[in-house]
């Protein structure tokens, strides 16, 4: 067992120093600014040049379509500026032209360049020097995601180009040019840098600052071939699992910071906002709160139509048609897309079960209405911050009896010692019985309900919403000070006497 251990240790070291080392390369990389870059390998330009010429062309095509995506989101913001587009009446041509020169001294240099314009408060490469190395906390196709702590100590996440991804792999040996296709997978980075400066929400994460850098750190459009790496604020990965074993308080806060979002996306400054890959791996938790933190495959595309019948919106189990405006686009698409994802993935796992007795009519209603396209994404907001005005306020107990409390005898300033706890679930201990309650009198019915409760305590400990935390116990040796505390001890019961 100790040899098991040890070769554990040992691995788990290798792969720190690897990472380490992986990172530390980019960071050195990145900051050679005027570095003389080859855009081609030798063995490339030894090659036969019609194929080389060819092979150039073809990657500068995709080069010219990506940055096509990302021109579209950067004409928001610029309307001030001295290259701006002033005037609805132009020609689109006129304004393409004039978008260009914009981006190539606005953000998009910055983007491509270097954070020279950059806040004070955003950090840049210095940022990341004399930085450690934590963990890899996901990779894919085109990108790599690292924690690291700056020098000092904060933790943050980088996203750079996955070197060993899919992406890359696959462009290399089409084109046979690293530098290129680095240049080529990075659009996805920079696209989304452009969407999280235009997409700045609560319930979005937030962007830290950037490191980028090219061959001779001037504007002008260059070629932006330098290696880039986003700087995001740190969160925590989303895990459904341990998320479904949790208090249906805290499932409800997804719910509810999910709509929140969808509600932003729906009118953003980009325009309605699809999420094309809507999965709870796009989503992480800071401090409790539900933060999107991928947006490469965000769009504000609008679909085309010409009948109501080129408005599909095809899901595994589930097919719906929604409208063809007079302007030729599907009607409110990409909200409903948006709607119906949160319905299958998130609100059909989290938001039914155990739901408080007095509100679970309101959460039926949102599962119908979400479950069958019946409500916009402004409908729907409202049907949850109702629900939440509810469940704060304690109305949705109305029906509990005011004299339940009664049954209990409260001793201020107290707390208990000796404790003889038992569980219950979903607790927000797993030593013991914890819900959370709007008030003593929620707290006296929780505890007549569970055969083994004999007493229960509030504290000054409260949960997101306000509501206060009850510790219910089977029993207790004795009584201490505590004056932050309340002790509820039910009253040993009496043979009822028949009156007339």
């Amino acid at each position: 067992m100790p040899i098991m251990g040890n070769s554990l240790r040992a691995a788990a070291l290798l792969a720190f120093v690897v990472l380490s080392i992986l990172v530390s390369l980019l960071i050195s990389s990145v900051q050679q600014f005027g570095a003389t870059i080859s855009h081609f390998s030798n063995a490339t330009l030894a090659g036969d040049e019609e194929k080389f010429a060819s092979l150039r062309g073809a990657l500068n095509s995709q080069l010219n379509e990506r940055r096509k995506e990302i021109i579209p989101l950067l004409l928001f913001d610029n309307d001030d500026d001295e290259n701006g587009l002033p005037g609805e009446s132009r020609h689109f041509s006129q304004r393409d032209e004039a978008l260009e020169s914009s981006l190539d001294y606005n953000l998009w240099n910055e983007i491509t360049h270097g954070s020279r314009k950059a806040h004070m408060d955003e950090m840049g490469c210095d940022s990341l020097v004399d930085m450690q190395a934590v963990e890899i906390l996901g990779s894919g196709y085109t990108k790599l995601v690292v924690k690291v702590n700056l020098a000092g100590g904060q933790p943050v996440a980088l996203k750079l180009v996955n070197e060993q991804g899919i992406d890359m792999g696959k462009c290399v040996e089409d084109f046979k040019d690293p530098q290129g296709c680095r240049e080529l997978v990075s659009y996805k980075l920079k696209k989304e840098m452009v969407l999280l400066q235009r997409l700045q929400h609560p319930n979005i994460i937030k962007l830290r600052g950037h490191c980028a850098g090219d061959a001779g750190g001037q504007g002008g459009g260059g070629q932006g071939g330098g290696r880039v790496t986003v700087i995001l604020e740190q969160g925590n990965p989303l895990q459904m699992i341990q998320l479904l074993q949790s208090p249906w308080e805290d499932r409800f806060r997804v719910c509810l910071d999910l709509v929140r979002l969808l509600h932003f996306l729906s009118q953003s400054p980009l325009g309605s906002v699809a999420l094309l890959d809507f999965q709870p791996r796009q989503f992480v938790t800071v401090s409790g709160e539900l933060k999107l933190t991928d947006l490469d495959d965000a769009s504000a595309e609008e679909t085309a139509c010409q009948t109501d019948a080129d408005c599909s919106l095809q899901f595994p189990h589930r097919n719906f048609t929604l409208p063809c405006s007079a302007q030729g686009v599907c009607e409110g698409l990409n909200e409903k897309m948006n709607i119906y994802n949160a319905y299958r993935y998130f609100f059909t796992y989290l938001l039914p079960h155990q739901a408080p007795s007095g509100l679970t009519h309101l959460v039926d209603h949102i599962m119908n209405s979400t479950g069958e396209l019946k409500a916009d994404i402004n409908q729907t907001l409202e049907a949850f911050e109702h629900i939440l005005l509810l469940y704060k306020s304690g109305l949705h107990l109305d029906n509990l009896p005011p004299s339940i409390i009664r049954d209990y005898t409260m001793m201020r300033g107290m707390g208990t010692s000796g404790n003889v706890e038992y569980r219950c679930w979903p607790s927000y201990s797993q030593q013991g019985c914890v819900l959370s309650v709007h008030s003593a009198r929620e707290a006296a019915y929780i505890c007549n309900s569970h055969s083994q409760c004999s007493s229960f305590s509030l504290s000054g400990h409260k949960t997101w919403t306000g509501r206060l935390l009850a510790s219910f116990r089977s029993s207790f040796s004795h009584l201490v000070p505590d004056g932050t505390s309340e002790v509820y001890v039910k009253k040993t019961k009496t043979p009822e006497t028949s009156t007339v």
